[in-house]
This record gives structure tokens, sequence and C-alpha cells, in this order.
């Protein structure tokens, strides 16, 4: 293993695992970062990956091909997970898988690497969409392999290498949002008896706090939305 393409967030796990994959295996380390909407790409994301060291970042504008590609069939299929769980971050894994796989192919990178743990489901979503579209890639999961640092370990370790992240001890949340959605988990999250804080919501406020209800009207064609209270609207602007 020479050279690994990593799907880098700009967030702390990806940061630290620049680094950690090239000290761990002497590897050549270039990041991907894909825009899929909703505040998912980070500023500085470039700065972030190079200053922990990536010899090359990539940021990819993927939001129209994520609309189209994954969010509207999803939509077509009425797909819940468990018959019950909305689909956002799930949906936008095999579209991260598919553009590292391309990098990894137009770089001539042996593996291609992903910041998820041993215990979820995106693991499996990375491994075996990148398996099925280049068999000659390795996937490697630092997460899995030995990083095992704590988050507040994560943190002193880019610290002491001066690598730039965009969370403190005491905002801890893994967030993780695209167009379609924002899931947030970690901290006092964990704890299924506490009630979320507020600074843990974005996108919504408290039912006391929403103002009047507001009706609209949504046009769809072969079950793809495509106008808003008559105004047809290309795919990104109208989710």
């Amino acid at each position: 293993m020479k050279k690994v393409v990593l799907a880098y967030s700009g967030g702390l796990d990806t940061s630290v695992a620049v680094a950690w994959l090239r000290e761990q295996f002497g590897v050549e380390v270039v990041t991907l970062t894909v825009d899929l909407g909703g505040g998912s790409l980070r500023s500085g994301v470039e700065d972030r990956a190079i200053s922990a060291g990536a010899s090359r970042a990539y940021v990819v504008d993927a939001r129209e091909r994520f609309v189209t590609d994954f969010v509207w069939p999803h939509l077509q299929a009425n797909a819940l997970y468990q018959g019950a769980y909305p689909l956002a971050t799930a949906l936008a894994r095999p579209l991260i898988a598919q553009l590292l796989v391309e990098v990894a192919q137009r770089e001539g990178a042996d593996a291609v690497a992903h910041g998820c743990t041993g215990k979820g489901n995106d693991q499996v979503r990375f491994d075996i969409a990148t398996h099925a579209l280049d068999p000659g890639l390795e996937v490697v999961a630092p997460m899995r392999v030995g990083m095992g640092l704590t988050r507040d370990q994560e943190i002193d370790y880019a610290a002491e290498r001066g690598i730039e992240i965009p969370i403190t001890k005491a905002s801890p949340y893994s967030i993780d949002v695209n167009l379609w959605g924002r899931s947030c988990e970690t901290g006092v999250l964990e704890d299924p008896w506490v009630t979320p804080p507020p600074d843990a919501y974005e996108w919504t406020v408290a039912p006391s706090a929403a103002p009047d209800p507001v009706e609209v009207v949504i046009d769809f064609e072969g079950g793809i939305p495509v106008a808003l209270d008559g105004d047809r609207l290309p795919p990104v602007e109208l989710v």
C-alpha cells in the first residue's frame, strides 16, 4: 500500500486519520471531500487536509448528482430504513464510495480509506460499494485497525501536530449533514435519558417557538418533485 484516498469530512476523526495513516503505514494520503449540500462542506477544508499531511485535497460538488441519482430514486421507492427511519446519511455513502473509486483510479492509488467505526452500518456501505466498483482496491478503516483513540485523545493528538479541527471538548457532537437531512450524535446524546440540549439542533426550533404554519404545493411527475407552488425549479434548488 503506497497511496490512499481518504474520504475526508474535515471533522475530527478524518483530520486525525490523515496524520495517523501517514505515520502508521508510511503512505501518501490524498483526501476527497464531497459537497452534498445542507452545510456539509466545512470552510477551509482543503487547508485543513493539507495541514494534517495530505499531499493533495480534492473537493467535489456532488449536490445535483446526489439528488438526481440517489434522493429521487429513494423518494420514488418510499424507502425507509426498517420501515420507519428516514434515509439521508445512508443515501450519501454509496455516492461517496463511487467518487472515492473514481479519484483513486485517477490518482493511481491502491487503497481507499474512510472514518467509519466498527459498530455501525456505514462501514458496510463503504466497503461493499468500493469492492463492487473496483475489487482491486484495498479498503482501510483507521477506526477499525488500531487508531482507536477516544474523542479527547483525538483532540489532543491533533493539537500536538498543529492540525486545525472545528471542534472542542466543550462541544463534542459528531454531525453528519447533507441536503436531505442532518444527524447528530456523541456526547450527552449517547444517554437516552438525557433530553438533547438546545445546541444539538440547527435546522429546527421548539414547537412553542415555531412560526405559524405555511402551506406549500409540490408538483410531482413520475414520482419526482418538479415544482414548488407552481414554479419549476432545478433539483438542488427545489430541495
